[in-house]
């Protein structure tokens, strides 16, 4: 995802006769038919020209404005409809009304990557991508309408109030999460470092519910590992390309590569993606210089090329980049740079397929508005929508691997990097 802004133009100022033409072309659109017939005649036939090549251009954008407006007017037709006829009046909440239908626009343009997120989902989202949030430092998810907790991040306020895993939270500061989304009840245990939220706790073993309180704090989301395997091998797994993971990358790599690894594992295995300029950053530390790392086809635009601009800590050491199904967008932008340069080898399974860009619009109520500006392709011009990366060498991850906490992508790498297995 990345902003872009117009660019200036730099043409050169024209003659001051040019101007006045243009002046005199705008005017007679003004001063109406009968004046402006005569008026063409009298100042010549560079402004009748000018005047003529306008009035099928303004007719136009009027036509199509009055069409806009005629369709927009359809939605104020359905609501006034509702707001008068609904059995429920009740239930007609303006602020869920408009996001739906401005859900329901995008939507139908059949995009899955182009979005409407509401205010709440998209606060949460925005600073999650940061890398930093200000909260309890657990994650949590829906069990059966309940919100309960995975587990309390290390060293986090929940982790040092004695919250576990598997506590489930009944309510906020006396408010009920009873009915509530995942987004909704998130929104109401975040809020600024310092604070005290006090929560009502159901643990299991435990006969009565009990209120924990917890002071927040700014909390780093957990977004990479960094250690040594057998064999003196490198290890590198990162979570997501979110604002802080370039940075963590390169730290990471300088701290392994004094260490003297063999070789290098780079597992970006259920890593969703992030911001396009991350990815860029994070694969100039494996490529060298000048190398392609994508190319970016935008509306209207040239093809933009990206390139390796930057000397990287880990451009020599043998490297495998760990995939799956889970990896996609910015993880494909990486994974496949590496692989096309035939920089490293690519171990797992089929990534998932994702070759576009979003730009991030916020929206004047706090809601954010995802669009699709541009396709991604690898260096070599092939698009990955829906195609995906297949890996150098394809091994399988089961339910029964994870289940005997065997890990065959790691074990293989491991065989590939120590034995060229």
């Amino acid at each position: 995802m990345s902003s872009r802004t117009p660019s200036q133009s730099g043409s050169r100022p024209r003659p001051l006769r040019g101007i006045l033409l243009v002046f005199l072309a705008a005017a007679l659109l003004v001063t109406g038919f009968g004046g402006g017939v005569i008026t063409m005649w009298f100042v010549g036939p560079q402004v009748r020209q000018a005047a003529e090549a306008a009035f099928p251009a303004l007719r136009a954008q009027t036509e199509q404005q009055q069409g806009l407006e005629g369709r927009l007017d359809i939605l104020r037709q359905a609501w006034d409809i509702l707001d008068r006829e609904f059995i429920e009046p009740e239930r007609l909440d303006p602020d869920k009304m408009i996001h739906g239908a401005a859900a329901g626009m995008v939507n139908a343009l059949g995009d899955p990557h182009t979005l409407f997120v509401e205010p709440i989902s998209a606060a949460i989202m925005d600073e999650d991508m940061q890398g930093s949030f200000e909260g309890i430092g657990a994650t949590v998810e829906m069990v059966e309408g309940k919100l309960t907790i995975v587990r309390p991040l290390p060293n986090s306020p929940a982790y040092h109030a004695g919250l576990l895993a598997g506590d489930i939270i009944l309510s906020v500061d006396d408010e009920p999460l009873e009915g509530k989304t995942l987004i909704e009840a998130i929104r109401l245990i975040r809020g600024p470092a310092g604070t005290t939220v006090r929560l009502l706790v159901q643990r299991e073993g435990v006969a009565e519910p009990f209120v924990v309180s917890v002071t927040r704090a700014k909390v780093e989301l957990p977004n990479y590992e960094a250690k040594m395997l057998e064999g003196q091998v490198a290890y590198l797994q990162l979570s997501e390309f979110n604002a802080l993971a370039s940075q963590q990358v390169h730290s990471a790599l300088r701290d392994l590569l004094t260490q003297k690894p063999v070789g290098l594992i780079l597992d970006l295995r259920d890593n969703p993606g992030g911001y396009l300029h991350i990815a860029v950053q994070v694969a100039s530390e494996f490529l060298p210089m000048n190398a392609i790392i994508l190319q970016e086809e935008q509306r209207d635009r040239p093809t933009q090329v990206y390139r390796v601009r930057t000397k990287g800590l880990a451009t020599e050491i043998p490297l495998v980049v760990l995939v799956n199904g889970g990896s996609a967008s910015a993880s494909e932008i990486v994974a496949g740079a590496i692989q096309e340069a035939k920089r490293g080898t690519l171990i797992g399974t089929k990534t998932y397929g994702k070759g576009s860009v979003q730009n991030t619009h916020t929206l004047s109520d706090g809601s954010s508005l995802r669009v699709t500006i541009a396709k991604w392709l690898l260096p070599s011009g092939r698009g990955l929508d829906g195609d995906g990366l297949v890996p150098d060498i394809e091994v399988p991850f089961t339910l029964e691997d994870a289940a005997a906490h065997r890990d065959p992508q790691l074990e293989r790498a491991l065989a590939f990097l120590l034995h060229k297995e």
